[in-house]
């Protein structure tokens, strides 16, 4: 599976809009008699404590009861940055669990359970559906998160790059206050509805920019120099620049005078794969 970038952030007003990336996640998730859930890695308790839930969600009671269930998982997007680790996380899991438990499951069924663990172990207040979505189909998804509904999925153009920053810094503004722009997030979702996801996500871009304590003129400056759309990803604090191939180094040189690092990450379009080993 892989991890996401967002188009219209929705927390304001529970619909939101994402972009598949191709940074990489896999989990291998193994079975033996016995009873309890083993996490493999050693990455944080709060990994550990959304895994546990995500199996114990997906997971029916009767299996958990004479299963030992160990989880390893290894992953290429940075945790806590906006670039929806959590979701590709919760996601993952709970597609290895239901191949293992329940293989007549539905993609909706299995995201529905990933969806449910993440509020669950308050890593999403949304429980993030729109993301989940994005990492699990690739291509853009635009969703209802409240009604958990895709509303549109389509792929994406294949010569798109998202070019996108990691502050030094990881601090993040207070993310209750983006529900005082909800009119403009209501507008960005429309808009993205209307597959104009360019327009949406600069609007979102300024938004979340002016709200989470992110310069808003880098915005601008991105577009100035080539991107598409751009926008702070998720609740920061990373910011995402999404651009046609060839202009992938004037973008780096954009983000060159800031303090972070770059990751540039193809679009991806690619959906979660799962296999018997």
């Amino acid at each position: 599976m892989h991890g996401a970038v967002s188009i219209v952030n929705a927390i304001a007003t529970g619909k939101g809009a994402t972009l598949g990336i191709s940074l990489g996640i896999e989990a291998v998730v193994e079975t033996q008699p016995g009873k309890g859930i083993v996490f493999e890695n050693k990455e944080s308790t709060l990994s550990s404590r959304l895994i546990r839930n995500v199996v114990e969600t997906s997971v029916p009671k009767t299996e958990l009861e004479k299963n030992k269930i160990t989880i390893f998982v290894k992953s290429e997007i940075p945790s806590g940055y906006g670039l929806k680790s959590s979701s590709a996380i919760s996601s993952i899991v709970s597609l290895a669990c239901a191949k293992l438990f329940k293989p007549k499951a539905t993609d909706l069924e299995i995201l529905r359970d990933g969806v449910s663990a993440s509020i669950k172990s308050k890593v999403s207040i949304t429980g993030a559906f729109d993301d989940a979505c994005a990492c699990y189909f690739g291509g853009f998804v635009v969703t209802d998160n409240s009604n958990i509904k895709i509303i549109k999925s389509e792929k994406a153009p294949e010569d798109l790059t998202a070019v996108i920053f990691i502050p030094k810094s990881r601090k993040r503004g207070n993310v209750k206050k983006l529900k005082t722009l909800n009119g403009v997030f209501a507008q960005a979702w429309d808009l993205a509805n209307k597959s104009d996801y360019w327009n949406a996500m600069i609007l979102n871009g300024l938004a979340t920019s002016a709200i989470l304590g992110s310069d808003p003129k880098i915005i601008t400056s991105l577009l100035e120099n080539g991107a598409l759309g751009a926008s702070v990803s998720g609740n920061g604090p990373s910011i995402a620049a999404v651009v046609k191939n060839d202009k992938v180094s004037s973008i780096k040189k954009t983000f060159s005078s800031m303090e972070g690092s770059v990751i540039v990450s193809p679009i991806s379009n690619k959906k979660a794969e799962v296999h018997e080993m």
